[in-house]
């Protein structure tokens, strides 16, 4: 799974689902032993974060989210993703 970001400890990822139209976009936030699947817009579909982590993801879901919507679409196509800046 890529790795799109890394900020505070927290690794954001995206699956690569070639030619699949059932999901909805969404990440994978990973923090120590938690992680969280959450829609790219920001609603938690399954699992859980701190709840600080939680925020901090939710924010750079709002920065970064036409990125996000762009690495889905790609990623979904089996081509090639791009990194995403971090919170900092």
């Amino acid at each position: 799974m890529p790795i799109l970001s890394v900020f505070f400890g927290i690794i954001i990822k995206m699956y690569r689902e070639i030619n699949s139209r059932h999901n909805l976009p969404h990440i994978h936030a990973e923090y120590q032993d938690d992680e969280a699947v959450i829609s790219l817009d920001g609603d938690v579909l399954s699992g859980s974060l701190p709840a600080k982590k939680m925020k901090l993801v939710i924010a750079w879901i709002e920065i970064h989210n036409e990125d996000l919507q762009a690495n889905w679409k790609l990623l979904s196509e089996g081509k090639e993703y791009f990194k995403i800046d971090p919170l900092r």
